[in-house]
């Protein structure tokens, strides 16, 4: 490994990154990873120290292909800003989408290798919730690690099994801990997990991300500030992505609470998160079952007799449905396609109710 390459180490720098690099090293680009982006800057790790970079030029109209934390750069050697020429070819990305009407994704962090979920158990857990970031997370490419923060707020050690294992209904092959940063609890497994690779930070604001960070870290690095007991919500102590080196090795991206949830693309990552169902669906009579109201359906088989909970399939189809809707917002095909399916199934609809009046559709 190259001089540039042995200084970039701990930031996560390997030999496929120095490959992927050759021809930027060849034009005299110096390798750096995106710790920070703020106002069309970002703060940018090199062999050099901590550099701050101007992002104009790997800025294009493409959300989905700006500049984020986690991403390697090649950047000019020298300048006042210095100027960051190219990004290298993201290995994953956390996506989202926006808020906004327009159909826009958000990229939350590049390059990632686990995606650490925290869930509060200073509130009533939403499995719901917790479904659609093991969606994304899957979808990106990382491997999700549900953590279950402030374990000592349920001091009945039989009581947090349950909980951990409820979680675990809605986290198939997915790995659940409980931890607390105030006692220690399971700091020493989630500690291995993130020493290996990148690992980004993410949750409701309230979950103990920023506690949870410090905590890694050995030091007060993240604000941090008290939820509210009501709801366990607290303000945004985090206002922008962070990359930081863990002491222990590794590299940890602390993310803002995220309000919102939203899917992008993510049927793959859907269909990860609920693959039992796929695996019923698999033995349905017919092979385009919707899981509905279809004879010889192996999944409404398994909500009968109570091998596959109810409340599994509901989140599902609403999953389906929503990112059905998003890639629709974008795919002309697939917005035919979805209302050949609102037609066929009103006309069923119809059918039925006129089969049970004993007369004719209208």
């Amino acid at each position: 490994m190259s001089t540039h390459g042995s200084a970039l180490a701990a930031h996560g720098w390997d030999a496929d990154w120095e490959t992927c690099f050759a021809p930027y090293a060849e034009q005299g680009l110096l390798p750096g990873r995106v710790v920070r982006v703020d106002r069309g800057q970002a703060d940018v790790f090199t062999a050099d120290g901590l550099i701050r970079a101007d992002t104009a030029l790997v800025t294009p109209h493409d959300p989905l292909r700006v500049i984020c934390t986690g991403d390697w750069a090649a950047v000019e050697p020298a300048g006042d800003p210095q100027l960051i020429r190219a990004l290298l070819p993201r290995r994953t990305a956390f996506v989202r989408s926006t808020s906004s009407k327009r159909s826009e994704g958000q990229i939350l962090a590049a390059n990632v290798d686990h995606a650490i979920i925290a869930v509060s158990l200073a509130v009533e857990l939403d499995l719901g919730r917790i479904e659609r970031y093991l969606a994304l997370a899957w979808e990106s490419g990382a491997r999700p690690v549900v953590v279950l923060t402030k374990a000592d707020l349920v001091p009945d050690p039989v009581g947090l099994s349950y909980l951990v294992e409820d979680v675990g209904t809605a986290a198939p092959g997915v790995d659940v801990l409980a931890v607390s940063s105030g006692t220690g609890q399971g700091l020493d497994v989630l500690a291995a997990v993130v020493a290996d690779g990148t690992s980004v930070l993410l949750g409701a604001s309230g979950a103990g991300k920023s506690t949870l960070a410090n905590t890694l870290l050995g030091s007060d690095v993240m604000e941090v500030r008290a939820a509210r007991d009501v709801d366990g919500k607290g303000r945004h102590t985090t206002t922008t992505r962070n990359l930081l080196v863990l002491p222990g090795g590794g590299v940890l991206i602390d993310t803002p609470g995220l309000r919102g949830v939203g899917l992008w693309d993510s049927e793959a990552g859907v269909g990860q998160v609920f693959s039992e169902i796929g695996e019923l669906a698999g033995n349905c009579r017919f092979h385009d079952c919707g899981h509905e109201v279809e004879p010889g359906c192996a999944v409404l088989a398994a909500i009968e007799d109570g091998s596959l909970p109810e409340r599994r399939l509901e989140s599902w189809r609403k999953l389906i449905r929503e990112n059905r809707r998003i890639v629709a917002k974008s795919d002309a095909r697939l917005r035919q396609e979805i209302r050949r399916d609102w037609k066929q199934k009103g006309a069923e609809g119809r059918a039925n109710s006129a089969a049970k009046r004993g007369g004719r559709a209208r």
